[in-house]
């Protein structure tokens, strides 16, 4: 989520560095920072807010921030508020080690408790800071190895970039799970969290593989494996024009965002499920109130609210704590009942949605605590609740919301688990293999995406001219259909319908015909058979059935024209698993229609008016 570059060589490199940061500002702009070593010491400046903010830190520092090594960074707060000091790079004691990172330190606490008790002076709230401070107590005159020991002692997903004012002509960094590249110029090299930073300078590029250390110099660059072993990486030419390289090589953003799901995954459950329980850390609304209230009650606009069905049936099936849900825009005009004993959930990718903040006030004036959930720190919804619940599945610029929704979706899964913890209402066995089973799903969408991609194509290639999809589900498998049958419509136009599947003979089993691809939710849940009898009832009909099935599930198999399988995890977490191969069939379709998906018409990022 946050933007790492970082230069070594014989170029005054800080408008280099700036350069990068900016085109890396989609990864991160609450705060950043610079860093760079000139005649043995290092400066550094910061600036909260986006890069226009640091441009005018630099520009008023009249040119004392100058050398020939530096790393920059672009934040996207995950630990400690959005302030100057907790901005990157980060430092330790001496001021002579300086680090980047992004991703997620989860034993930082343990980390820090230690080095302060060994003389570290901690200046951030951050888990990265830690890591400044470990790199320089293992540091004895050799970085790599000093970036060797400390990647040993470190757990969690991230990418960090560590130098030191004693070895100048020097860049370490090392890759846990987080993207990290290196581009090789003439005579200089370069490293980055992604390839566009420093695709102006160099298309030389060297890919950082998940688990191995690497040490950048102006002659080129030395790949270690975790025990020192030397590794020997290829050199690829990157080919791509300057849009290509915004979107990382995808040929839209959308696709890309498809692709960063496990990584925005990862970082909205990472530090958050700690041994055997969840910890929100403080969201601003106690576990007593939390572990006394009469009911939650959600409300959310769009994607937000089909995350927020996911939520529903995960709260009162875990915690048995009842819950409602009303689209904001409703809610707001139903005079509801409302008091002191309730818990108002407000969903916004933004913060801002009108409608949902209009709800999210009305509950406040009637009693109730809100707790809000959204991806954007400082946003007007983080303002109007009592607490908050980030998202952190970083910035997304694609119209089509792919990666927010399975981050909201974690979420509520973490509220869900919260509030089980709280009322006592499922066994600490079955809790741990939830806990287990919520860690492991980042590594299960990661290899989904590569399974399913080209399935999904065939199925889109045949379907892209149907006049009418039909998407069914039932319970979870519901909410599913509603977010695949909304990315449908809004970038590829096709008219859709998404319906409980016992509705369906109610009256939409009317409209079909041999010509109308059904799409049904057919993961593992005990609603199973039920499902299976209504994929029979559309068959009969002569409808051509697009099942999604949890993988192993023979019987989904005996009743589809196509399966699309998923990885098995337990039944209610299945729709983040669920939905991908949806956002892709809608996306491959529209593509196959020759639309814009990123820019679909007549739709806007975040809805700011009623």
């Amino acid at each position: 989520m946050c933007g790492i570059i970082g230069y070594v060589g014989p170029r005054e490199c800080r408008e280099l560095l700036l350069g990068g940061l900016r085109r890396l500002e989609y990864r991160g702009y609450d705060s950043a920072g610079l860093s760079l070593i000139s005649n043995g010491s290092v400066g550094t400046i910061h600036a909260v807010g986006n890069l226009d903010n640091l441009y005018a830190a630099v520009t008023a520092g009249n040119g004392h921030l100058r050398g020939s090594t530096g790393i920059g960074h672009t934040r996207w707060a995950t630990h400690g508020r959005v302030t100057e000091e907790n901005a990157h790079p980060h430092r330790d004691t001496s001021g002579r080690v300086h680090i980047v990172l992004n991703g997620i330190v989860e034993n930082w606490t343990e980390l820090r408790d230690r080095l302060h008790a060994e003389g570290a002076d901690f200046t951030s709230d951050t888990d990265a800071e830690v890591v400044a401070h470990l790199v320089a107590h293992h540091l004895n005159g050799d970085l790599v190895e000093a970036v060797r020991r400390a990647y040993a002692e470190l757990r969690g997903h991230y990418a960090f970039v560590a130098m030191s004012a004693d070895e100048p002509g020097v860049l370490v960094g090392a890759r846990k799970e987080c993207p990290l590249v290196v581009g090789l110029g003439d005579g200089e090299s370069f490293i980055a969290s992604a390839i566009p930073a420093f695709l102006a300078e160099t298309r030389r590029v060297q890919l950082v593989e998940d688990g191995e250390i690497v040490a950048v110099s102006p002659q080129g660059s030395r790949f270690l494996s975790p025990d020192g072993t030397r590794l020997e990486r290829d050199v690829h030419v990157i080919e791509w024009d300057d849009d290509a390289a915004e979107k990382g090589g995808y040929e839209t953003f959308m696709l890309k965002e498809i692709h960063e799901q496990a990584d925005a995954v990862a970082g909205t459950v990472a530090d958050r499920v700690v041994g055997d329980r969840v910890d929100l850390g403080d969201i601003g609304i106690d576990d007593d109130f939390l572990g006394r209230m009469r009911r939650v009650v959600i409300v959310a606009c769009g994607t937000s609210y089909h995350a927020g069905l996911v939520g529903r049936y995960a709260i009162e099936w875990w915690s048995r704590v009842p819950v409602e849900i009303d689209i904001a825009s409703e809610f707001r005009y139903r005079n509801p009942v409302l008091d002191e004993r309730d818990l108002v959930i407000g969903i916004s990718q933004s913060g801002e949605t009108a409608d949902t903040l209009a709800a999210m006030r009305l509950a406040r004036e009637r009693g109730a605590k809100v707790l809000a959930v959204t991806n954007v720190m400082g946003s007007q919804a983080t303002r109007d609740a009592d607490g908050v619940v980030f998202t952190r599945a970083g910035l997304e610029i694609g119209v089509a919301a792919t990666k927010t929704f399975v981050s909201q979706v974690a979420v509520m899964y973490l509220i869900a688990l919260k509030l089980a913890q709280l009322h006592g209402t499922v066994e600490p066995s079955a809790l741990r293999r939830l806990y287990r089973e919520l860690r492991d799903l980042p590594n299960s969408i990661a290899a989904l995406l590569e399974q399913v991609d080209q399935p999904v194509r065939r199925i889109a290639a045949r379907w892209k001219d149907a006049g009418f999809f039909l998407y069914l589900g039932r319970h979870v498998g519901l909410s599913v259909c509603l977010e695949g049958a909304l990315k449908l419509k809004e970038i590829s136009y096709i008219p859709t319908d998404a319906y409980a599947a016992g509705e369906m003979k109610h009256g939409p089993i009317a409209l079909l015909d041999e010509n109308t691809p059904v799409v049904c939710v057919a993961t593992d849940s005990p609603v199973l058979d039920k499902v299976l009898s209504n994929i029979a009832e559309v068959r009969a009909r002569g409808a051509h059935v697009i099942a999604v099935a949890t993988g192993g599930s023979d019987q989904v198999a005996d009743h589809a024209d196509d399966v699309v399988e998923v990885p098995r995890t337990d039944w209610l977490l299945q729709p983040l698993l669920a939905v991908i191969p949806l956002q892709l069939l809608a996306y491959y379709i529209a593509r196959a229609r020759g639309l814009n998906v990123d820019q679909p018409r007549n739709l806007a990022k975040t809805v700011t008016v009623e």
